[in-house]
Order: structure tokens, then sequence, then C-alpha cells
């Protein structure tokens, strides 16, 4: 799937339609440069989906969780991991589990602790807008 999202606006819309079509459970890789919009996306799957707390970026903390009615979203940014072991020191396996759908930026800087995806989001910034394709993983 590919679409073009002309503005940020657009793309917290685009993530709004993500809650209605992403299961709740699983893992979701977010590809794209910095400034692409992939916190953005989050940002608006988040409030579609009725959490109405502070949506940060995990970029300091490298993780966010996000309780929601039915299951947990965790927003992962690995754009400061400076070794991907440091994942196991946190407990990264403790994130993943039935309950819990995981938004994962930078996802290539913890290769080899991570779970697999099952779709891969990337975001490309293409003028004012973005591209944004996702493909199911295998």
């Amino acid at each position: 799937m590919e679409r073009y999202l002309e503005n940020s606006e657009a793309t917290a819309r685009f993530g709004a339609e993500l809650w209605q079509q992403l299961p709740t459970t699983g893992v979701i890789f977010l590809r794209g440069d910095l400034g692409a919009g992939k916190t953005t996306l989050v940002r608006g799957y988040l409030r579609a989906a009725g959490f109405t707390g502070a949506i940060r970026s995990p970029t300091y903390n490298l993780v966010e969780s996000y309780p929601l009615d039915q299951h947990t979203v965790f927003h992962f940014d690995l754009y400061r991991l400076a070794d991907p072991e440091e994942l196991e020191w946190m407990g990264i396996r403790d994130y993943f589990g039935k309950h819990c759908l995981a938004f994962i930026e930078w996802p290539e800087k913890g290769q080899g602790f991570l779970p697999s995806a099952d779709k891969t989001i990337t975001l490309t910034l293409v003028n004012e807008g973005r591209q944004v394709t996702i493909n199911d993983c295998p």
C-alpha cells in the first residue's frame, strides 16, 4: 500500500486510520529519515485509539508506553542506541506480549535483539509531504 501525505496533519490522520487497520498486537517497524513523520504517525494512531495524555517522542528514553483499554502500545526510538546489546540490558523481551503493539523507529539499530516485524511502514520525504508505504513482513 502506498499513499502521498501532503503535510503533518495528513500524516496524523493516516496514523488515525491505522487504528482501524492494524491488529492490537504485533511489531511495526517504522523507517524514514529524521523529520519524516514517524512520531506524528504514532501520535495520530494513539489519539484515534482514545489516548488523551501527553504523547512524547521516545528519542531520549528509548521507549514510551501508552496503556489503552484492550492493549498497550509501546513506541520505541532506537536512534540514539549505541549498541544493540543495550536492548538486552533494558529487558527488551519483556515489552513484547500478547496484549502489546510495538512501533519501533530505527529498527536496524536493534538488529539481532528485536523480534521480526509484522509490518514495515516507510515514510519518505517528498517535496513538502511524505510518501508512505506499508509492507507486510514474511
